[in-house]
């Protein structure tokens, strides 16, 4: 039961970095690429988390939390304005790209 535990929180924490980076992506948002890098490093120690768990499973579910704490994202942007729930869940925007990055203010 621990192991399934693990991989769905590794599941969870790719899916949200990869929603990271197609949103990075579409607007230029320097916080989601932020968010992309902080969910990478996240999801390898849940992975690492994963693996531990076959030797000591308490140990082991203690490193996938952590790895929780690190997926923290913060503050963002408004990204979306008229989009449905499918939308926001696969992180579809209405923006566009502009040729400069942008910060928040």
């Amino acid at each position: 039961m621990y192991l399934e535990i693990a991989m769905f929180a590794y599941f969870v924490a790719l899916f949200l970095t990869i929603r990271d980076i197609r949103i990075f992506k579409r607007t230029g948002y320097l916080s989601y690429r932020k968010g992309a890098l902080k969910g990478l490093a996240a999801s390898s120690l849940i992975l690492l988390g994963a693996i531990s768990i076959e030797a000591k499973p308490d140990l082991g579910l203690l490193i996938v939390l952590f790895g929780l704490m690190v997926n923290r994202k913060g503050v963002r942007e408004p990204v979306f304005t008229n989009a449905g729930t499918l939308d926001r869940f696969l992180g579809k925007t209405d923006y566009v790209k502009s040729k400069t990055l942008k910060r928040r203010n």
